[in-house]
Parts: C-alpha cells; sequence; structure tokens
C-alpha cells in the first residue's frame, strides 16, 4: 500500500515537470500577438493627433488678445487727443497773435477822424494865401502839415496804411463805390475818384475808400 501511494506521487511530479505542461496554445500568442499590434497602433494615432491646449492656456490666450485690443484702442484715444490738444493750442496762439496785432482797431478808427480832419483843413487852406507876406496862415499852415506827416508816421509804425487808389483798379475788399459814371479815356473798372481814403491795419481792411468808379459808355 505504501508503494502504490509513492508510485502516484511520482508519476503526479513528473507530469507537473514535463514541457508538456508549460506548452502555450497557437491561440494565446494569437491573441497576445493582436491585443499588442492594437496598443502600438493606438499610440501612434495619438501620437498623431495635436494635443488640445488646458483649459488655463486658453484663458490666457483669450485674456491677452482682449489686452491688446484694450491698449491699441487706448493708443488710438491718446494720438487723438493729443492731435486735439495740438489744434487748440495752435487756434489759441493764433487769436492771440490776432489780439495783439487788431487790438488796437478800435482806437484806429478813432484816430482816422482825426486824420481826416487834418487833411481836409490842408486842402482848404489856398495855395496862393501861404507865403510870406502872410506870416501867420503860413505857419499855421505848415503846423498842420507836419502834424499830417507825423500822424501818418505812427500809423506806419503800427501797420496802419493810408489807401488812396485813384486811378487803379477797383476792389471790392479796399473799396467802396459810391457811384459809376462814364469817362471818356479811362478804363472802366477804374477808380475815377477818392472821395474819402481807406486805411488798412496789417494787410486787414480797416476802413474801406470812398470811391467813383469807371463804367462802360
Amino acid at each position: 500500500m505504501a508503494s502504490l501511494c509513492a508510485r502516484a506521487a511520482r508519476q503526479s511530479c513528473l507530469r507537473l515537470l514535463s514541457p508538456s505542461a508549460f506548452r502555450v496554445t497557437p491561440r494565446l500568442l494569437c491573441t497576445a500577438a493582436q491585443q499588442k499590434s492594437s496598443g502600438a497602433g493606438s499610440e501612434e494615432e495619438n501620437g498623431a493627433q495635436k494635443p488640445e491646449p488646458p483649459a488655463a492656456e486658453k484663458v490666457l490666450t483669450e485674456e491677452k488678445a482682449q489686452l491688446e485690443e484694450q491698449v491699441k484702442e487706448l493708443t488710438d484715444k491718446y494720438k487723438r487727443a493729443l492731435a486735439d490738444t495740438e489744434n487748440i493750442r495752435q487756434r489759441s496762439q493764433k487769436m492771440i497773435d490776432e489780439a495783439k496785432l487788431y487790438g488796437i482797431q478800435g482806437f484806429c478808427k478813432d484816430l482816422l477822424e482825426v486824420a481826416d480832419i487834418l487833411e481836409k483843413a490842408t486842402q482848404s487852406v489856398p495855395k496862393e494865401e501861404v507865403s510870406s507876406e502872410n506870416p501867420h496862415l503860413k505857419n499855421l499852415y505848415d503846423g498842420l502839415v507836419m502834424t499830417e506827416v507825423q500822424i501818418q508816421k505812427v500809423f506806419s509804425k503800427h501797420g496802419l496804411v493810408k489807401l488812396d487808389p485813384a486811378g487803379q483798379k477797383f476792389d471790392p475788399y479796399e473799396h467802396e463805390a459810391l457811384f459809376h459814371t462814364p469817362i471818356e479815356g479811362k478804363e472802366p473798372g477804374t477808380v475815377a475818384l477818392v472821395t474819402k481814403v481807406g486805411y488798412k491795419l496789417h494787410g486787414r481792411t480797416l476802413r474801406p475808400a470812398l470811391v467813383g468808379v469807371v463804367k462802360a459808355p
């Protein structure tokens, strides 16, 4: 009995240690190969696809685009503000310069009346009466002439120029036509007679000359 038990145990051990116990079936090998092949293919497909950026990176990209747009908008507003400021500065400077030049035009207009009176006074004196035989009248006349010359010098110093357009072409910006009359031998459109001289202050007409204009017959 003991010998039979020993023989059965020996046979069981030999069966376990035989090469057939470790043989792998072809079906199992094919299944493993297919699994390996499919795993390698999925890895290649995953490597070919572009990985999507993380959510945090996407948010930062959007914020960057918004900030760049805000910077562009603020830069444009800044440039516009600079241009507007420069235009205001130039206009203000122009107004200041004009105020310096033409701020005295009211005073000049009042002085023009004085110059007109002096001119009429000198023109009203008969030239034949101004002689050494009549010293009082001569001295008075010479004083009026000197005063008139001096006041014209003061006018010229401050940019006030006299307009006496006799024989010149009529200019509506500098002359005011009181009448039109045909005059033989004179070109139509020219100034035939000046009843009152005009004045310009720094190139701007302060008072137009009152004239008579030649018209075509």
